[in-house]
């Protein structure tokens, strides 16, 4: 006998792991909430969905370990008209706040940086745009983001003024035929791929403004943020814009002071309750998958009392982050959806998402910190979500405010 076939026959074959697999279909849907979505709502779903397995899935560890930007991604997200979060459009079919809900949602399921392109570039640089921008501006920039065909950032956030952001300090002043802008921007998606940038400045007169700023021009520099432990697969920038000069045609009408700002933000705050639902639903459906594969003990992890326990606990916390965004995005369809609920939305299902990544990972064992079996990935990027659009402390101070009737902002 040779020494290669002995060794083939001698092998343990106990030893050898098997490929588990952790995409597969699980029910996701503990209280049948989205039994009865109907068929407009249900084909955004869908498209989404096998956007996620086709498309995403196959590529999606190789970008995100190289902190890479996916630009075919977003450019199919476009063209698959999955970009528009819900906006009314021209020439777009209608697309209802439960369909952008459930693609917002859906693409956060597939990866995490693939549901913050689809939000920066749709929720808040379109939606700036749709809510604050000319006929002409709206003509000429909202279908080439809809479509991806131009990339688009919103720089608020300024590196001394995150969740106080408020107190902005980027100067526009006045000068004829536009404005110069000066300041710094910082954690802007989209800030450093070539496209536009909406920036918010003060003016002379202290009010917050809107701009639509064109990356190429003179002043402007975004420098791609390296050393991210979260959300590696989109680029977030930190902005300098030394004396840029902003022509009137790109100034936004009826952006003029921070209540504007806030409508845009108040608009996405749903969304990222959403997005934080779809990473939930992989979390949960991985470990579900994974407790019926793995073997521990002669038996698989599923048919461990402990375990079940835990599966349950998911469940019941999936349960409650898709009611509480369901209920949201009906009052939002109704025009009733105030800002603390939208904030306790974000407050509940950011914080159970968190939850149930955690309880997933240490289900998988040493097996979860690996890309491959997905709950790294999403666990990393659920604290990007928990903190942007507002932290958790943020919104529990608005949410304890209209409690209490008391500010405990200042």
């Amino acid at each position: 006998m040779s020494t290669e076939a002995s060794l083939s026959t001698d092998f343990p074959a106990g030893v050898v792991e098997p490929e588990y697999e952790l995409w597969g279909e699980v029910d996701v849907d503990p209280a049948g909430l989205f039994e009865d979505i109907d068929a407009a709502d249900r084909e955004y779903w869908d498209r989404a969905r096998k956007f996620g397995l086709d498309e995403v899935r196959p590529v999606i560890d190789k970008y995100w370990d190289a902190a890479d930007y996916p630009l075919d991604l977003a450019k199919r997200i476009g063209e698959l008209d999955l970009m528009r979060d819900g906006l009314a459009l021209e020439g777009y079919p209608e697309m209802s706040v439960l369909a952008a809900g459930l693609v917002n949602m859906e693409l956060s399921r597939a990866d995490g940086s693939v549901g913050t392109i689809a939000a920066v570039q749709a929720g808040l640089a379109l939606r700036s745009i749709v809510y604050c921008g000319s006929p002409e501006q709206i003509a000429q920039w909202a279908p080439k983001l809809a479509n991806a065909e131009v990339l688009g950032a919103f720089a608020l956030t300024e590196p001394t003024h995150g969740s106080d952001s408020v107190s902005l300090e980027t100067r526009a002043v006045r000068v004829e035929g536009g404005y110069r802008i000066s300041g710094e921007k910082k954690w802007i998606g989209n800030g450093s791929t070539g496209g536009i940038t909406i920036v918010w400045a003060r003016d002379e007169e202290n009010k917050v403004r809107g701009f639509i700023v064109q990356q190429e021009w003179e002043g402007y520099t975004g420098t791609t943020i390296e050393g991210k432990l979260s959300l590696r697969a989109i680029w977030q920038a930190h902005i300098r814009m030394e004396n840029v000069f902003v022509p009137d045609s790109h100034v936004l009408p009826g952006a003029n002071s921070f209540k504007d700002t806030a409508k845009v933000l108040f608009a996405t705050r749903l969304g990222v309750a959403w997005s934080a639902v779809g990473h939930a639903t992989a979390c949960y459906e991985t470990a579900v998958q994974y407790a019926a594969q793995r073997i521990q003990f002669g038996r698989p992890l599923a048919a461990s009392q402990i375990v079940q326990e835990r599966l349950t606990r998911m469940h019941s916390e999936l349960a409650t982050m898709q009611l509480t965004v369901m209920q949201a995005t009906k009052r939002e369809e109704a025009g009733t959806l105030t800002p603390v609920q939208a904030s306790l939305a974000k407050f509940t299902c950011t914080r159970l998402a968190r939850g149930i990544a955690s309880n997933a990972r240490d289900l998988l064992g040493g097996n979860g910190i690996l890309l491959k079996n997905r709950v790294a990935r999403h666990i990393a990027d659920i604290e990007a979500i928990h903190t942007y659009e507002g932290t958790e402390t943020v919104q529990a101070l608005i949410i304890g405010r209209s409690i209490t009737g008391i500010s405990a902002f200042a």
